[in-house]
């Protein structure tokens, strides 16, 4: 059985892969991932991958959180994650650092990044 993550760390995991590929992404892709991994992750588990509300409407799907987060990109390229704010217990200091990774289970991260491969292979065949 699969674990339940935040939207935001999955799009992070995919941001960081994606960047590290030289591969370029923005707020639509990230949501056309996130909608593979999820459609993947249903078909595998038989539960939805993220903590979040997903809208689905019949050509849009949208993680509603990961979309404001990376909205004033537009269609520019995303080159880090966005942040998140953090009060650690018993200090005083808000820290800002990005969205951690998850810690992925070896079945999970195949399913991740057989929707990268998805992605990777739309990109090329619209280059083509």
């Amino acid at each position: 059985m699969g674990n339940v993550y935040s939207a935001q760390n999955i799009a992070s995991y995919l941001i960081y892969e994606l960047n590290e590929g030289h591969v370029f992404v923005n707020n639509m892709s990230i949501q056309n991932i996130l909608a593979s991994v999820e459609s993947n992750w249903q078909q595998t588990f038989g539960h939805s991958a993220f903590k979040e509300v997903v809208y689905a409407k019949e050509e849009n799907y949208t993680v509603k959180e990961v979309f404001e987060a990376y909205e004033s990109y537009g269609a520019s390229h995303i080159s880090l994650p966005a942040t998140e704010y953090y009060l650690k217990y018993g200090t005083f200091q808000l820290v800002e650092r990005t969205y951690a990774i998850p810690n992925f289970t070896q079945e999970e991260i195949r399913l991740v990044q057989q929707a990268l491969t998805q992605y990777r292979y739309k990109l090329l065949a619209k280059a083509s």
